[in-house]
């Protein structure tokens, strides 16, 4: 693939060492390792909950509505699953939880017959855009999944069911992300997916990110290709072989027909999006990647090249940021640089604007040029034959400089003239493209994603984006935000050390939000107005740090590096991003800039960019401890050769690890006066996901990385008890899966967790081998895990179902003694009495029932028997079929009817009320369970 950017040229220290591109074939094998894994697994029984939040929500990628009954449809998520409603989004139900991935391309359902098919992998190029497993279909309505085929297409792009015969399906794969591959182009077909023909194929660099049908005849088909190549350094989202082919028998043979047409060709044609009226008449959508035609006079976005250079500082810190951001993208700069990172290096004893301009022109690998067509339309009357743009002006803002993200454009079928295109907003035509009016309004997200336009009821849409699910019943000049789902998608979480200790995280396009751990996640909030969670920082959400002195004091920022020391108490944000000496190279930051908040002194405060930077003063002032700890970046137009973990050692002041995106990890042993590489035995090149030092010896350190960015999905993981110098692979037995995070148990120093792109593990022994969580977790990526260690909670941090918790009180107890044992019963929590048991607050609500949960282990599959007594009457038993492993009962405090007779006998002056349930409960006191030989207590307070 060629780019039309004229590239400046870098040095990079060392040489690329190609991946291996994990194979379908593995995952497949690794799939059905899982399966056996989850079946036989340890911890099957620790149940998950999860806590939300749905304040915020995920990016949808598709929606499949009921044309006979729109109150009924289904949403997938990008990476949150697919979710169903009948209530018109009221509520909505998870139906792919049970299936291999959570990963979602394109859905498409047959509504006559109830089936579902959905393409995996998401069908938009981002960072997080994770590949998929082929296709998968469910005839009982997401009871149960089948994979159909094409596993190695990763990402789907559009799915088309003919509405004649259900199992005629056309399927456009977009293929691999961030490598070559023949899985990709069209594929057919007509035996409901026993069997697909490759119908389209242009390259292994070359795939389908859309195909429409004539609405009255599925012989007429359009599809868009696109050629695209991401690596960890670059995107370049345009090539000469992406184009509009068209079918008229119904998918089995195409026709390029964009050349000589009045469509783009060449280089800069970047994604297509289209919408078919008719056999005839078809909008496409192009995100052009040529640059517009040079004037001297001031741009659409208040600042030509030649006008900023001319500014002086003070002129470009007084620019509003929005001014700023809109000027940085449209001259390239699509991922790497935000305003404030701008004004960052132009404040005082800083760059010049000239300057800054040679700095981007050199750093950023982007000439400066003329800003990108980006969005433009065109229509065809004739089938293809000739297509003419609708509008004369540039449809400035749209897609801004990455319009790979987006690409939507949509048609009413009842009228012609009538489309709404998706991007940075979304936009509506009711002239047939010539002029267009913005519909984004004030609760409504940005960067849009799907729309369904209802062609019986004008003015209805249901439409998606990276906030989640909205409606309108009026053309868009008002909506519904539908968000009950918890599909947020965290980069981070933290937590504080408060009685009821909050939960912090970051996500994805969504900002920062913190609440409390135990926030009820329901609808009573609208009452109030006020939402348990609340919002403390906007943009894509990165990594939280809390002071543990006062928790008021939380350190937190978005992409690429801009932190800011916020006092949650008084309001008070303070910018602290490190910025460089006069004269000197200015950093680079990553998208996830890491930052460490020392264990020793709350007042220090670690941040990474190429280099680490140390602060003794909560990030008023900055020292910086290291020279370059990476491979010195590298020629593209993504933030690259940046640092991505942090760690210092518990046991010492100064002892600190660091790793990077390019491959590399050091160690530092007194404070960053000399700096160790240690990775020179590991893979080189992959992303060091996380770099831990130890909390139980000091010499132990733990490497993960990931091989995402080169479509290698081996789990790495590594453990060393050398400071780094010889390393052990301690990964070997986990399914393939890339690795996000590695977590120290806090009190059982042979327990480690670890989060994968596709669920999460715990190891009982150091990492020998591992056993896969399940129950009521979903195969959703994992980034990051915490442990609350008062509370003994540990919360898991998806990136696309929100965060879940769950107690690992009796987790860490399974030492190798207790392994050992036939029976072992932990320990089970108290409770204290109420006079509203087995009683309700109304004759229409349900009775409240008390409930303790009785934790045990056994050692083989088993039936038991758990007795409850009070001194030596047993007041109840239960009996059930226990698993190898952690089992957990739940018991009522109720006695039975035995038991409550011997109880009274027992304790003749007892009182015991029945409940209004007709249930006696549990008086006061001290009761002690036993199965077998083994036994625990608890008490009712």
């Amino acid at each position: 693939m060629k780019s039309i950017f004229t590239f400046a040229t870098l040095f990079l220290s060392g040489f690329l060492i190609a991946q291996t591109v994990t194979s379908s074939d593995i995952t497949k094998q690794s799939l059905e390792k899982k399966s056996q894994m989850m079946n036989s697994s340890l911890v099957k029984n620790v149940e998950f909950t999860n806590i939300g939040p749905t304040v915020m929500s995920g990016r949808v990628v598709d929606m499949d509505v009921n044309p006979n009954n729109t109150t009924e449809f289904y949403v997938g998520y990008a990476s949150g699953g697919l979710w169903y409603t009948n209530n018109n989004g009221t509520t909505l139900t998870p139906v792919l939880d049970n299936a291999p991935t959570q990963n979602i391309g394109d859905i498409a359902v047959d509504w006559k017959t109830g089936t579902i098919w959905v393409g995996t992998g998401e069908n938009n190029s981002s960072r997080s855009s994770y590949a998929g497993i082929g296709i998968l279909k469910s005839t009982d309505k997401g009871e149960t999944w089948q994979n159909v085929g094409l596993p190695d297409s990763h990402h789907v792009g559009r799915i088309l069911i003919n509405p004649n015969n259900s199992d005629e399906v056309i399927v456009g794969a977009i293929g691999h992300l961030y490598s070559s591959n023949e899985e990709r182009g069209i594929f057919k077909t007509t035996d409901g997916g026993k069997t697909w023909n490759k119908t389209l194929f242009i390259n292994e660099d070359t795939g389908i990110i859309d195909v429409d049908v004539a609405p009255e005849n599925f012989n007429v088909m359009y599809a868009a290709s696109w050629e695209r190549e991401r690596k960890a350094w670059n995107f370049v989202g345009n090539g000469k072989n992406s184009a509009i082919y068209k079918s008229t028998d119904a998918g089995t043979s195409w026709t390029k027909i964009a050349d000589n047409s009045g469509f783009p060709t060449g280089d800069g044609v970047g994604r297509i999006g289209l919408a078919v009226f008719n056999a005839n008449t078809v909008y496409a959508l192009h995100d052009s990647q040529y640059r517009r035609e040079a004037k001297k006079k001031t741009t659409a976005y208040n600042l030509t090249k030649e006008q900023f250079e001319n500014l002086s500082s003070a002129d470009v810190l007084a620019l509003r940021n929005k001014t700023l951001d809109n000027y940085l993208k449209e001259y390239g700069f699509r991922e790497k640089f935000r305003a404030e990172n701008a004004k960052q290096l132009l404040r005082p004893g800083g760059l010049k604007p000239k300057e800054l301009m040679a700095f981007l022109d050199d750093e950023m690998a982007i000439a400066f040029e003329e800003p990108v067509i980006g969005a433009e339309v065109f229509k065809t009357t004739n089938g293809g034959t000739s297509w003419k743009k609708t509008h004369t002006e540039y449809l400035d803002g749209v897609n801004s400089s990455y319009g790979y993200y987006f690409g939507e454009i949509r048609v009413n079928l009842e009228d012609e003239n009538s489309i709404y295109v998706l991007g940075i907003g979304i936009i509506k035509s009711k002239d047939g493209g010539k002029t267009f009016s913005s519909i984004s309004r004030e609760n409504i997200h940005s960067d849009h994603q799907a729309l369904w336009v209802n062609p019986k009821k004008p003015g209805h849409l249901v439409e998606g984006n990276d906030g989640g699910l909205n409606i309108s019943y009026d053309d868009g000049e008002s909506w519904i935000k539908l968000n009950n789902a918890a599909v947020g998608q965290f980069y981070s979480v933290n937590v504080d050390n408060e009685k009821n200790y909050n939960v912090y995280g970051g996500l994805q396009d969504n900002g920062v939000w913190f609440g409390p751990h135990n926030a009820k996640i329901d609808k009573a909030w609208h009452q109030s107005g006020q939402n348990p969670f609340k919002s403390i920082m906007g943009g894509d959400g990165m990594h939280v740090q809390v002071d543990n002195r006062n928790h008021n004091i939380v350190y937190t920022g978005y992409q690429f590096g801009n932190y800011y020391r916020i006092n949650l108490e008084t309001e008070e944000n303070i910018y602290i991003q490190p910025k460089p000496e006069k004269g000197a190279k200015p950093y680079r930051f990553n998208w996830q800039t890491p930052i460490h908040l020392s264990k020793h002194n709350q007042d220090i405060l670690y941040l990474g960019g190429n280099k680490l930077h140390r602060s003794l003063n909560q990030g008023d002032s900055w020292e910086t401890i290291s020279d370059d700890l990476t491979n010195g970046g590298k020629e593209g137009n993504v933030a690259y050769g940046t640092l991505t973990s942090i760690s210092e050692s518990p046991f010492q002041f100064g002892l600190i690890y660091t790793g990077s995106d390019d491959g590399l990890i050091y160690v530092s042993k007194n404070g960053g006066g000399n700096w160790t590489k240690i990775s020179d035995n590991l893979p080189k090149d992959l992303w060091v996901s996380r770099v831990i030092a130890s909390k139980f010896k000091k010499e132990r350190v733990y490497a993960t990385l990931n091989g995402y960015r080169f479509d290698d999905f081996t789990p790495y993981v590594y453990m060393s008890d050398d400071y780094g110098q010889t390393w052990t692979n301690i990964g070997n037995t986990i399914p393939t899966s890339s690795v996000n995070v590695i977590k120290e148990d806090t009190e059982n120093e042979n327990i480690l967790y670890l989060g994968t792109d596709n669920g999460l593990y715990v190891s009982f022994n150091n990492g020998t081998s591992w056993n896969a969580f399940s129950k009521e977790l979903p195969n959703v990526a994992i980034h990051d895990l915490v442990i609350q260690p008062t509370a003994k909670d540990l919360i898991v941090a998806t990136h696309g179902r929100s965060l879940y918790k769950t107690n690992i009180t009796a987790i860490q107890k399974m030492n190798d003694s207790v392994l050992a044992k036939p029976i072992a019963l932990f320990n089970v929590d108290n409770i204290k009495k109420s006079k509203r048991w087995g009683s309700s607050r109304s004759q229409w609500r349900k009775a409240s029932t008390p409930e303790v949960k009785i934790p045990f282990y056994v050692n083989v599959d088993k039936k038991i028997t758990l007795d409850i007594f009070s001194g030596n009457v047993k007041v109840n038993s239960i009996s059930i079929t226990a698993d190898k492993g952690y089992n957990e009962v739940v018991y009522d405090v109720s006695f039975s009817k035995k038991g409550l007779k011997d109880f009274k006998k027992a304790n003749k002056k007892s009182e015991i009320e029945k409940g209004n349930n007709d249930v006696y409960y549990l008086s006061k006191g001290k009761y002690t369970v036993k199965i077998g030989e083994e036994k625990t207590s608890f008490e009712v307070e």
